[in-house]
């Protein structure tokens, strides 16, 4: 085979794969899932099973099952998410993942199977009243990287410093400890954790009003339309025949 022979073939395998950027590594009617381990009652990893579990791998599954679709579910980091599914390392993403405008620039996302806003952790001793972040002006506050709450403790322009967080774990225990004042997350995974005693020294403030409500969804490639008509179509289904509430009461939120 000559020099210019292999560039031809090189070339055109390259070109093949420019034309095909939603061709999946996996067998034909199987997605691969992204969920992260950390963000119960949403996703987290079952230590007796070994295995990611909570409310949106039932989602998940039973939107797979309901698109004859056979689902992998895989653990990767709350970060790593977006990335993964747009290295074609997954197909969807499946966790506690609130649409934004921002993350819609480069992934599509489902219907909404969900809708909550951030909650306020503080100290368990903290006996002040925030209604809101305005409250903590030139405080030291955290939230979870690759969060939207991250951008909107630094958007927001007050804090004396705004640290930032692998895990919920790590942020309740700076927390706990007094190294920050108050910590951002997820309402229904923080509420979660406390009422489990996950996360023991720090409380929801109470009267703190969330003012970024969005909505969770399935995640999809920019551009996947195939795929993302084919999950949206399965998500009506388990609304229309309450799968979807059913599973939303087990899980407590």
């Amino acid at each position: 085979m000559t020099f210019l022979t292999r560039r031809f073939l090189l070339v055109a395998a390259a070109s093949a794969a420019a034309v095909a950027p939603f061709a999946r590594a996996q067998t034909p009617g199987t997605i691969n899932v992204g969920a992260t381990a950390t963000g119960i009652p949403f996703t987290f990893l079952d230590v007796k099973t070994n295995s990611i579990q909570g409310m949106m791998v039932d989602t998940v599954n039973a939107v797979g099952k309901a698109a004859g679709l056979k689902v992998n579910v895989q653990q990767t980091v709350f970060s790593a998410l977006i990335p993964s599914l747009t290295a074609q390392k997954i197909d969807v993403i499946s966790a506690a993942m609130l649409k934004t405008p921002a993350r819609a620039e480069v992934v599509d996302f489902s219907e909404p199977v969900y809708s909550y806003g951030e909650g306020l952790l503080v100290k368990a001793d903290d006996a002040k009243a925030y209604a809101s972040l305005d409250d903590l002006k030139g405080e030291v506050v955290g939230a979870q990287v690759g969060t939207v709450f991250l951008d909107m403790l630094n958007k927001k322009g007050i804090f004396k410093e705004v640290r930032s967080y692998d895990s919920l774990a790590d942020l309740t225990r700076d927390l706990a400890l007094g190294r920050i004042k108050a910590g951002l997350g997820d309402q229904p995974i923080l509420a979660y954790q406390v009422r489990q005693n996950t996360f023991p020294g720090v409380k929801l403030a109470a009267g703190y009003k969330p003012v970024n409500v969005g909505d969770v969804c399935l995640v999809v490639r920019k551009g996947d339309k195939a795929l993302l008509d084919q999950l949206n179509k399965a998500i009506a289904t388990i609304k229309a025949d309450g799968t979807l509430a059913q599973i939303v009461q087990k899980w407590g939120i």
